[in-house]
């Protein structure tokens, strides 16, 4: 049995002791707790000297070491410093057991790993050694007794905190598949748990971002992204975008792009109907033989229609919000066939021509329904002074049932070279103004790729602040047909 060390005084409360106490008068400080003073006698001092044969334990200060025979040192040079700059590695060192014998040439084998605990189980503190218990704070160490024997069932030893339990082999290890394949949405924070209809993950409650904080489609070879942007607290945008045939067989591709009006109330709404009213009035007139640039401007004004059509709210709404605009958007859209190109819009948001081969120029093919556009079309302002002012985005025309009158503007073109028509919201093209400067920024391969080229946009725009809802589509010039989009 281990002698008790003797202390003069209690290593807690510093309380006077008498030899032969086991516990503090004061305190009662357990005082077997105390640990043996350990024999430190290392086998290689700091300075790289063995001790001597036979040293005596614990004695201070240690005596002079003697160097080894068979492990010659070099000698030492005249400023004291060795001869040799050459380290000895340590396997030349030999050494002394804690006995002060010498150790065998041979290093002992390593320890055997412990064994890996079971598939699934994590332990989140390393186990403690069986019958060790630890003491709790203030220094007491229990004795025995207060804690029960263990039972037969829980030899194994015992983490201080629970099991994570192992997965079932019965079921599919991929959580997320088993919610997709349940029919319901995977949680796009711990993507194990399904998402219930209120938006919120069965599994950790975290509450899933709306569907149109960010969408992208691909529909042929017609390619759209939208995205909220870093300010805004929901999507206000909206796009729709589809591949069709005309008569004679050939193709066209359709693209529409509305960015709501944040100053009206239900923006999202209002640019959501009027994107899939232009989309289903053009891709049913256009198989019809409707000329594409008259079948543009009855998709305004059908998406117009569909706007107003949200206006009619009941009195009560009106009454808790008597100064709210009516619902309202901008718009506009791009048909491409395959020896045309037709734009449409109202407001602010533009369409861009962009050749594939870069060596031509680039050319904007809209004109903005803005404060700004106003100034510089009447000669007050240069177009840098004008989209400088504070006034610039100030729109002067939209859909809405509060608009001062509809002019949907339309043009035709005939390229007479590939390339790619880009149709955005100004979330975009706050970020690239000028013809040349959007052209800069897409792709090279945008009409081989558009999806990937919309994702490159718009986070060109995140990336430059992303102040504003970012919505772009991208529609190759000629049309191609369909099922020969993005490889």
């Amino acid at each position: 049995m281990s002698q008790m060390p003797q202390l003069s005084a209690c290593p807690s409360c510093e309380e006077p002791l008498e030899s032969g106490d086991r516990f503090c008068g004061a305190c009662g400080y357990d005082l077997s707790a105390v640990p043996v003073r350990p024999q430190d006698n290392p086998t290689i001092t700091m300075n790289g000297s063995v001790p001597a044969q036979g040293a005596p334990t614990g004695g201070y200060p240690e005596p002079p070491s003697v160097p080894p025979t068979g492990a010659p040192w070099p000698a030492p040079g005249p400023d004291g410093a060795g001869g040799s700059q050459a380290a000895h590695p340590p396997a030349d060192l030999p050494g002394t057991d804690s006995g002060g014998s010498a150790l065998p040439p041979d290093a002992p084998p390593p320890l055997a790993a412990p064994p890996a605990p079971a598939a699934g189980v994590r332990f989140d503190n390393p186990p403690q050694a069986e019958g060790h218990h630890p003491a709790p704070p203030g220094g007491h160490a229990p004795q025995p007794e207060e804690y029960p024997a263990p039972s037969e069932t829980h030899q194994a030893q015992q983490p201080d905190e629970y099991l994570l339990q192992a997965p079932d082999p019965r079921v599919s290890a991929d959580p997320a598949a088993q919610a997709a394949g349940a029919g319901g949405k995977v949680c796009v924070a711990c993507r194990a748990g399904r998402v219930d209809d209120d938006g919120y993950c069965e599994n950790c409650g975290h509450a899933q971002p709306r569907e149109r904080d960010h969408m992208e489609q691909e529909s042929g070879p017609v390619a759209a992204v939208s995205d909220r942007g870093l300010r805004h607290h929901r999507n206000e945008d909206a796009f729709a975008i589809g591949s069709t045939a005309l008569p004679d067989g050939s193709p066209a591709s359709v693209a529409i792009v509305c960015d709501g009006v944040s100053s009206a109330t239900r923006p999202d709404d209002a640019s959501m109907a009027a994107s899939k009213a232009a989309s289903e009035t053009l891709l049913a007139a256009l198989p019809r033989g409707t000329h594409p640039q008259q079948a543009m401007h009855d998709a305004i004004i059908a998406a117009s229609r569909a706007v107003n059509s949200l206006a009619a709210e009941p009195a009560t709404a009106r009454e808790h919000a008597p100064h709210q605009n009516a619902p309202a958007c901008t718009i506009v859209g791009a048909v491409v066939t395959s020896g045309l190109l037709i734009v449409g819009w109202v407001g602010d948001s533009r369409a861009y021509w962009v050749p594939v081969d870069r060596s031509a120029p680039p050319a904007r093919l809209t004109e903005d329904d803005s404060w700004a556009a106003q100034m510089v079309a009447a000669g007050l302002m240069s177009e840098a002074e004008a989209y400088a002012d504070e006034r610039a985005h100030a729109i002067t025309g939209w859909l809405g049932a509060d608009a001062y009158e509809l002019e949907p503007h339309t043009a035709a073109f005939k390229p007479d070279r590939p390339g790619v028509v880009v149709v955005c919201t100004d979330g975009l093209w706050n970020y690239a103004e000028a013809a040349d400067e959007m052209a800069r920024v897409v792709p090279l391969d945008a009409a081989a790729h558009p999806l990937h080229s919309a994702r490159v946009l718009v986070g060109h725009a995140l990336d430059g602040g992303g102040h504003d809802n970012v919505t772009v589509a991208l529609v190759p010039f000629p049309a191609v047909s369909q099922g020969a989009g993005s490889a």
